[in-house]
């Protein structure tokens, strides 16, 4: 099973390179979705790495794969710029998943 990355910069998708991560430079939001749809076709790719900034552009399609699908598993990632509460993001999705406020 693979990783694969879905970042807004070059400078993220470099580094995930050099670790070994295949993936794709995005900034609209049809790029975005159609670099998603790429990713849940290949059954090889188990877990997507998003940049924060890419997770707010295509949030509702974020938040329902997570919901979801078994596969891949969507991973935010703070982006070169510094990083978002990622702990809030987590618990607004079990929020949303099972109705308990965290």
């Amino acid at each position: 099973m693979k990783f694969f990355l879905i970042s807004d910069n070059v400078d993220t998708q470099l580094g995930m390179r050099i670790a070994g991560i295949e993936g794709v430079v995005a900034h609209t939001q049809e790029e975005v979705s159609a670099a998603l749809e790429k990713a849940v076709a290949d059954e090889g790719i188990a877990v997507v790495l998003m940049t924060e900034k890419l997770v707010k552009l295509c949030h509702d399609r974020v938040y329902e794969l997570k919901l979801h699908c078994r596969r891949p598993l969507v991973v935010e990632i703070p982006d070169r710029h510094g990083g978002s509460d990622v702990i809030d993001s987590i618990s607004h999705y079990v929020e949303g998943a099972i109705g308990i406020k965290l």
